[in-house]
């Protein structure tokens, strides 16, 4: 009988062991920790923010034993903020300028504000670049008038800055024959000559605009003085900004303008979390720097440069342990 009994405890101690290892745990095993998954929304394939967002998702990953950051292609700013506000993304890149106007209800979000986002801080100077073909006859802003031009794609900083930039030198979508497109997409239209122009909001030197000079003669377009002051009375977020001579085979500085890409976040992380994430990003800036360009801008003393939107409790945290000068207005 006792033994009987032995094979029964056996036995029942058996399925027992087999019906947990069938009941669907997902705690990580040999003492691991679940990680946190979170995505980032950045740009357009051969724009700045696709190239360097998937390098900030692997720096924190990298980093950080407790998450796994997915970079994602987008339409860039507004949708951007569109999709962090919404939550269907933890974290996203887009203009300063923007952002204002989210936060705020102008342009896009009139009488709609969006509110459900956090700034982390500064990434780098966004630059605004046209460009077009040499023999399209385009050096400025006004010689866009009837020729074929991509003005960024849909829902993105570009489309958005590239109306008002055109409106302030008298002229409309409706004046141009226009299409909605990303850089890259929009980069092999040029090189293929169907496109005379292309307008993007970049860091510099930009790859896109690169390749389209390695087999195309072009001309950088400049934003003159005149141009420049009327688009700054209007919007001052904006600065000057010089393109040096020879960086795109230009014989000459060519100037235009520029605001600030920034990195945004929904108000729900755990502030620890996001203390984490704006620690390791600031800190990791020659990392990033030697992935793209655009990461040599990435520093701790411009961080708040532009930032006109609060902060995250756990940005914030950080940028206090740092000693550095937060503004009552964003805390």
């Amino acid at each position: 009988m006792k033994k009987r009994y032995s094979l029964i405890l056996v036995f029942a101690l058996i399925l027992s062991v087999s019906l947990l290892g069938c009941s669907g745990d997902s705690t990580p095993k040999n003492g691991g920790t679940q990680k946190n998954q979170l995505t980032i929304i950045t740009g357009s394939t051969g724009g700045t923010y696709y190239a360097l967002g998937g390098a900030m998702a692997n720096v924190w990953s990298k980093y950080m034993d407790n998450v796994q950051v997915t970079s994602q292609p987008g339409g860039a700013s507004v949708e951007s903020i569109n999709m962090v506000n919404s939550g269907e993304v933890q974290l996203g890149l887009a203009m300063n300028n923007i952002a204002d106007d989210a936060w705020f209800g102008r342009g896009a979000w009139e009488g709609k504000p969006a509110e459900n986002f956090r700034a982390i801080g500064v990434v780098y100077p966004e630059v605004y670049q046209g460009v077009a073909l040499k023999n399209s006859g385009i050096k400025s802003i006004a010689d866009i008038a009837g020729k074929r031009v991509a003005v960024g794609p849909v829902g993105s900083g570009t489309a958005v800055l590239s109306e008002a930039v055109f409106a302030e030198a008298g002229l409309s979508f409706s004046d141009m024959r226009y299409e909605f497109a990303g850089f890259g997409d929009a980069a092999s239209k040029m090189k293929d000559g169907q496109l005379d122009a292309n307008f993007g909001v970049l860091g510099v030197p930009a790859a896109a605009i690169q390749d389209i000079a390695s087999v195309r003669e072009i001309e950088i377009i400049e934003i003159d003085e005149e141009l420049y002051n009327k688009i700054k009375e209007k919007y001052p977020f904006f600065s000057r900004y010089l393109i040096p001579a020879g960086t795109y085979g230009n014989p000459e500085d060519i100037w235009t303008i520029n605001c600030q890409a920034a990195l945004y976040v929904t108000p729900d992380l755990d502030e620890d979390l996001v203390y984490e994430l704006t620690k390791v990003f600031y800190e990791s800036a020659t990392e990033l720097g030697e992935a793209h360009a655009s990461g040599k801008y990435i520093s701790l003393e411009t961080a708040l440069d532009g930032i006109t939107t609060p902060l995250h409790p756990g940005a914030l945290k950080y940028y206090l342990e740092q000693g550095i000068d937060v503004p009552e207005e964003i805390r």
